[in-house]
């Protein structure tokens, strides 16, 4: 497969995948403040920025209408909803003989109905919005699995969604440890994971919601979790590699996302208590990875730009 393509699948799959994550994460927050009248707006809308690596000046104001302008409507920043689905189009263009013309035509409709849909929303609310995204990026990957041969473009498609979604989890669950005064509670983190039934489902109603962290950390069943993903992810990287020999080491990105899934496969109940530094090992290695998938699979000279002063390489084509 040419690096080209395979570059723009890799990213194709990693900006769907965020901007479905990002739906998720809006959506939770905006039904707890629904709920919560009385919560904090700029506490939680700087919550918002932290779990997406946006900084935002201490002296600003922040309230809802302004996060959704910039971490959903802006059309520039790959960081947002409608920029991170207007790269997806873009990166399906370059590899357009490679995905299905039914995940072509659920991309480029939903592009297309975004204008529509955002002036409805700056009327009626957002939730429409962010529910269309929700609902097409499920029937993208839902076409992906079932219209693409399981050959290597469908196996870098499902790398960049599974290290995205390691790394967007890894994020919700920093905020939540890390910045108490501005963090989520569990329902809302549960919620924005898209976890919350699968939760209770598997542990039960009366269940501690503080039992969430592991659950999205290390549930082997749940298709969302960190652990799934890096078993995913892994998978893929070994079959791209075509079975590397005994005697010979994996390559990079293999050992890296390896090395955090066997972290996590017998992690110590003991390490959860040290939640940060385990989080912050997991952004890293995701960051590690990409760079080395990029080197391995399509090395380029050009530039390297970033969607976010932060560790983790985010932007691609």
């Amino acid at each position: 497969m040419l690096s080209r393509i395979a570059e723009s699948l890799f990213w194709l799959g990693r900006y769907v995948e965020r901007a479905d994550d990002t739906a998720r994460i809006l959506d939770a927050y905006l039904h707890r403040l629904l709920e919560d009248p009385w919560s904090d707006e700029d506490a939680a809308c700087r919550s918002l920025h932290a779990i997406l690596g946006v900084a935002v000046p201490a002296e600003q104001h922040c309230d809802m209408g302004s996060v959704l302008a910039r971490l959903a409507f802006d059309a520039i920043n790959p960081g947002s909803i409608e920029g991170a689905l207007t790269a997806a189009r873009q990166n399906a263009l370059t590899a357009r003989d490679v995905v299905s013309t039914e995940m072509w035509e659920t991309l480029n409709s939903t592009w297309h109905q975004l204008a529509e849909h955002r002036r409805a929303a700056r009327r009626t609310g957002p939730h429409a919005y962010l529910g269309l995204v929700r609902r097409r990026a499920a029937l993208f990957f839902g076409l992906a699995d079932s219209t693409m041969s399981r050959d290597d473009g469908w196996r870098i498609v499902v790398l960049g969604r599974s290290l995205e979604r390691v790394d967007m989890t890894a994020r919700l669950l920093a905020v939540r440890v890390l910045a108490a005064v501005h963090a989520p509670d569990w329902p809302t983190l549960l919620s924005a994971s898209g976890a919350d039934e699968a939760f209770v489902r598997a542990r039960g109603a009366g269940t501690d919601p503080g039992e969430a962290a592991a659950f999205l950390l290390l549930d082997r069943g749940f298709p969302r979790s960190v652990l799934h993903a890096l078993t995913a992810a892994e998978g893929c990287l070994a079959e791209l590699g075509g079975g590397t020999p005994a005697w010979q080491r994996p390559e990079p990105a293999r050992l890296t996302v390896g090395r955090m899934r066997t972290r996590l496969e017998y992690l110590d109940a003991a390490e959860l208590e040290r939640l940060p530094a385990l989080l912050s090992e997991l952004q890293l290695a995701c960051g590690e990875a990409t760079r080395a998938v990029a080197e391995r699979y399509f090395p380029y000279d050009g530039p390297v730009e970033w969607s976010h002063h932060d560790s983790v390489p985010r932007e691609g084509v």
